[in-house]
């Protein structure tokens, strides 16, 4: 395992898990004290639930090997020096297992003696245990203060998910806590607070909630989950369900809800008919299969969260016998601080295996961020999950900024500084420099869509600015996806002055103390700089924007020059202001600026000085490393890379980063057969959704590793577990190793290449790796750079070098030098 895994969680202690993956062994401690391996003659003792140094609630499920002369009554375990010999069980083959309960905060002592009590023919062994609070953190460091409590926001059916959070001081941090009436109700606003005229019985900062179980049950009358209030006595119109194991069952479903890492977290079941505790659930009809399900989203945190019944409850999955895991901590629509995220998703894990026993594997699902939270874990923390669904993904989020970073950039060069040039209407010729797709007929836009892109071109048009050339029949104008796709993307991760995050939830959070970026929400991991903000790391200097515009003969020598003296950068964080319209307050030709020019560093002087570059901070890149914010490729582990071809929508879900994330992989160490890609054609519309296939196949491969572990990963694939795509109704088009060729290599087209046009990015263009992911290019000399041949059939003049030279006074990017933002030894 290379070495910027930062955190670890131990595997299953399962031949799957450990054997078939080739995951991080379990930690145990040997019988002469020190760390390693099972061994038929050893005493061993496993954590089966996390790793030792990771244990969180005050409980930890053991197991304990011992050596084949020993018999399991002659053992005895202590906590601490307390005997809790009671709570282990013998199973089928020998070992012991047991939920240890009573840890206190920090350390704590395991220890499993054998033998006679004199001491002859005994054998020992001890393990420390690391105990943290339930409420977090593990290793993430100081929790976000202000931090909004929305326990009490959450609805299902007409009742509440969870309710109030819990009272945990009386000075006024945090949300204020109502009394309630006999009913549970009390006096508030429709968002969860408390109104002026409430009783307030005190505030909650930790935001944790008392843990609630309770049963839902599908209903044959709206096809929806409905509140199952006595589970022995299911209504008439309660539906039916066949499982992966051919039990044919009652859908009723163990609903367990509580806070964990300070987000309101899920677990759900299959649940027999007149189960009598949910606190001792009856487990006969899971399937042994635990699924993580990820969400994806953008926002910049300070708050618990929204809750989401598709993702907590998907029938799909609980139908089968799933049990499915879900937090809020663990959707990027309430942070994308994926160590915080990476941390809940261990805690969560640990919970739902204490509780209901070691899986059998553990797989994940979810698009978008829910995909990257896939590959970014799966690097972070082996054996969190046994294999991955990843749809319409990227590989992380960070490094989507460097190049999405360009967008408004480059559109506010096209649209203002160079507005005469009208080359500049084609959205080809935009592509061709921007990377990202572009067209003049773009497609399922919706009707509100449509109207915001017609109202907003208009007030470019009555302002002079350019507009891309269009048909009048179109019913919206041509645009690149910088614009339905990343627009106020710079904003939300850049401006700290900016936020979407509505009134109410800004005055709880004590607006006027928060920085409002995604490097601000990350401080903990990016650290801060001279003026108290948060590091940053995003960088262009030497990038040559439309490098391969020029080589192409798209751009001529001198628009490449104009446009990459004029383009600039962005400021510093201290040195924002304000947004304008369309982002903050009503239109007017002095607040229109939908660039965020404001906020860029440009020529002072209309392009005879050229426009700064940023230059970012190399601290800021090497805790993106560090920290594993940045997926780097080391992952051995199933996944199926899924998503609907979304190319004509402009979305920003595009196509290449199912193969940057491949390419990574392969960087890593040659090997990527472990991910498979599939896409599905989604034109006109998306009509077929693949993701129950991958269920089936991932299903089938991991049943093959389990049987045949020494296979491995990618010797174990089923037929279908290959590279495809797929036709709108789900039919295959074509498969096999071939038809992604012409990608990442330089053979012709494969099949599935051919049906679905790849695009670029802005760095790509540039003359950058495919995979993205440069903070910092090495910088070579103009003259080098020239005598390379790096500008095709170009030939600089004098003036046109000493112009080069002007633009680029430390040189140009030489991106075969790699990132030099990313630590040495790294």
């Amino acid at each position: 395992m290379s070495s910027f895994v930062v955190r670890r969680v131990v595997a299953a202690a399962t031949t799957l898990a450990v054997a078939a993956l080739g995951l991080v062994a379990a930690q145990t401690a040997n019988a002469d004290g020190g760390h390693g391996k099972r061994h038929g003659d050893r005493l061993t003792i496993t954590v089966l639930s996390g790793e030792p140094d990771q244990v969180t609630g005050g409980d930890a499920l053991l197991e304990v090997t011992l050596p084949k002369r020993v018999r399991p009554r002659d053992v005895r375990v202590t906590l601490n020096g307390d005997d809790v010999t009671s709570a282990f069980d013998a199973s089928a083959d020998g070992t012991l297992v047991g939920l240890v309960e009573g840890l206190e905060l920090g350390k704590n002592r395991v220890r499993v003696s054998t033998g006679s009590t004199s001491g002859k023919g005994s054998t020992s062994g001890t393990l420390t245990l690391v105990n943290h609070p339930t409420s977090g953190p593990i290793f993430s460091g100081p929790q976000q203060q202000p931090f909004v409590c929305t326990t009490a926001r959450g609805q299902f059916d007409g009742r509440m998910i969870l309710g109030q959070p819990i009272v945990d001081n009386q000075d006024q941090l945090g949300i204020p806590v109502a009394a309630e009436g006999e009913d549970g109700s009390y006096p508030q606003d429709g968002r969860g607070y408390p109104t002026a005229d409430a009783d307030i019985v005190g505030w909650s900062g930790d935001c944790a909630a008392e843990t609630r179980y309770g049963y839902v049950y599908r209903s044959t009358t709206d096809n929806r989950f409905h509140w199952l209030d006595d589970p022995a006595s299911p209504p008439a119109d309660t539906a039916t369900t066949t499982t992966m194991d051919g039990k044919t069952v009652p859908f009723i479903v163990r609903w367990e809800r509580g806070t964990i890492n300070r987000f309101v977290y899920s677990v759900a079941m299959l649940a027999p008919v007149g189960e009598a505790d949910p606190t001792q659930p009856d487990d006969s009809l899971w399937n042994k299969r635990l699924v993580f399900s990820f969400q994806g989203g953008v926002a910049i945190g300070h708050t618990q969260g929204t809750t989401s019944e598709g993702a907590m409850l998907p029938a799909d999955l609980l139908k089968l016998g799933y049990g499915v895991m879900w937090s809020s901590g663990t959707r990027t629509s309430t942070h994308y601080n994926l160590q915080v995220g990476g941390e809940t998703a261990l805690m969560l894990k640990e919970h739902t295996v204490e509780t209901h026993g070691v899986p059998d594997y553990t797989v994940a699902v979810g698009g978008s961020g829910g995909a990257i939270q896939q590959y970014v874990y799966a690097q972070n923390h082996p054996g969190l999950i046994d294999a991955a669904i990843a749809q319409y993904s990227y590989p992380d989020m960070v490094t989507q900024v460097i190049h999405v970073g360009d967008c408004e950039l480059l559109e506010h060069y096209f649209d203002a500084t160079d507005r005469a040039n009208p080359k500049w209407k084609d959205p080809e010729v935009r592509q061709a420099i921007i990377g990202l797709n572009g067209t003049s007929f773009p497609k399922n836009l919706s009707a509100g869509e449509t109207a915001q892109w017609n109202q907003l071109y208009a007030a470019y048009q009555a302002l002079g600015y350019q507009v891309m050339t269009r048909d009048p029949a179109s019913p919206a104008p041509a645009l690149m996806e910088c614009k339905p796709g990343w627009f106020g993307l710079t904003p939300l991760a850049m401006n700290p002055t900016f936020t979407d995050v509505e009134d109410l939830d800004k005055l709880a959070q004590g607006a006027d103390g928060v920085e409002w970026t995604h490097w601000g929400d990350l401080v903990n991991i990016y650290g801060t700089d001279d003026e108290g903000f948060a590091r940053v790391p995003w960088d262009n200097v030497g990038v040559q924007y439309g490098l391969k515009a020029l080589t192409d003969g798209v751009i001529t020598p001198a628009e490449f020059l104009d446009l990459n003296a004029k383009v600039g950068s962005w400021k510093d964080s201290a040195d924002m202001v304000e947004e304008g319209f369309p982002f903050v307050g009503s239109f007017s030709p002095q607040n229109f600026d939908p660039w965020s020019a404001r906020n860029m560093q440009l020529s002072p002087d209309g392009g005879v000085t050229p426009a700064p570059r940023r230059a970012g901070d190399r601290d800021a890149m090497r805790a993106a490393y560090t920290s594993g914010m940045q997926f780097e490729g080391d992952i051995d582990i199933p996944v199926i890379d899924w998503r609907p071809y979304l190319e004509d929508d402009l979305d920003m879900h595009n196509t290449q980063q199912s193969f940057a994330a491949r390419q990574r992989m392969l960087n890593a160490d040659g090997d990527a057969s472990n991910q498979v890609v599939w896409f599905t054609d989604a034109r006109p519309s998306q009509q077929f959704d693949q993701t129950p296939m991958a269920f089936a196949v991932m299903d089938q491969w991991m049943r093959n590793i389990d049987a045949h572990p020494k296979r491995g990963v990618a010797g174990n694939k089923p037929a279908q577990a290959v590279d495809s795509c797929f036709a709108t109704d789900g039919s295959l088009i074509a498969s096999g190793r071939r038809v992604w060729d012409g990608v990442l290599d330089t053979r012709a087209a494969g099949d599935c290449t051919q049906k679905f046009p790849i695009y670029s990015s802005s760095r790509r263009v540039a003359g950058g790796p495919y995979e993205g992911g440069i903070w910092k290019c090495a910088l070579q000399p103009v003259g080098a750079a020239i005598a390379k041949g790096l500008y095709g059939a170009w030939r600089p003049t004098a003036a046109e070098r000493a112009r080069l030279a002007q633009v680029f006074p430390g040189g140009v990017c030489d991106f075969r030098k790699g990132d030099q933002g990313k630590p040495r030894r790294w």
